[in-house]
Parts: structure tokens; sequence; C-alpha cells
């Protein structure tokens, strides 16, 4: 996977994935010439966020133009490598401790896909000290309330909750 960066010896280190704040647009950019390794690329980068939970936002976010990547989309993609070869030897630790304790973290970004003004919700599950499960995921309804959206990813990982 690290092969797409040209000169990965020469790469630069960035701090984060992806803003959350960077807007991704179906229209921004012109059509990448090759579609085929955009996808081969952003579906390995699926299978890696399964350990990976700081890349998931990210990844989520490129995921939804892989029917017509752009230019800035690619962009965005080696972004993601960028940050992934700097931290290559982290992943997901579990480690025994006695706290039983469920903690539940959530946000949501309302109006966050400006081509469909859907939300993009997220929430992370620690039992103890240990992240056991986490969810990234743009919203299937427009939402018109900020508070409806935040209701939904509260509800989302209450259920995920249960669960566990």
């Amino acid at each position: 996977m690290f092969c797409i960066l040209k000169d990965k010896q020469k790469a630069k280190w960035v701090s984060s994935p992806m803003s959350s704040s960077h807007k991704l647009s179906l229209f921004s950019g012109a059509t990448y010439s090759d579609p085929f390794t955009y996808n081969s690329v952003v579906g390995a980068l699926q299978y890696l966020s399964l350990t990976r939970p700081n890349i998931s936002f990210a990844v989520n976010k490129v995921c939804q133009f892989m029917h017509k990547p752009t230019d800035k989309h690619w962009t965005t993609v080696k972004t993601i490598l960028r940050y992934l070869k700097f931290l290559i030897h982290f992943g997901l630790l579990i480690k025994p401790n006695k706290s039983t304790q469920l903690s539940i973290y959530s946000d949501v970004n309302w109006v966050g896909c400006p081509d469909d003004w859907k939300s993009t919700s997220g929430f992370y599950l620690y039992f103890g000290y240990n992240l056991v499960s986490w969810s990234s995921k743009k919203q299937q309804i427009v939402a018109r309330l900020s508070t409806e959206v935040e209701y939904r990813v509260v509800a989302h990982a209450t259920t995920e909750s249960l669960w566990v």
C-alpha cells in the first residue's frame, strides 16, 4: 500500500490523517485518471481501520467517492498514507485492568457533506481503559437540527454499548 508514495523515504510527516473541518465534494477537482488504484488503496485502508480507529473518520470520507474519485480525493488518500507511514508500529493495544467502567464518547459533524447535506457521526466505546468498539459513518437522512443528529449518534452508541 505504501508503494503508492513515489519516494516514501522523503514523505513529509503529517500530524493527522485529515482535518475534521476538511470538506470533500463530489465536484471538487478534476476526475482522477486511475480509479482502480484509488479503489484498491481505499479498500486496503478500510481493512486497516479495523485496528486503527484514528483513521476511521478520514477513511469514511474518502470511501464516499469511490464511484467517481477526483485528484483532490486522491490527495487526501495520500495524506492518510503519509500519516500512517510515520505510525507504522502503532496499533490497537488491549491491556488487562480491573476497571469495569463503560465509557462512550460521541461527536457529529452536522451537515458535513456539501453534496447531499448529510452529517457524519462517530463514537468510541471504552471498557475500562481499553477501546473495544468504534464507529464513524455518514447518516442516512438529512437532519434539520443539529440536536436531531446528536440524538441519532447517541442512540447508535447506546445500542452498541448494550450489545457489548
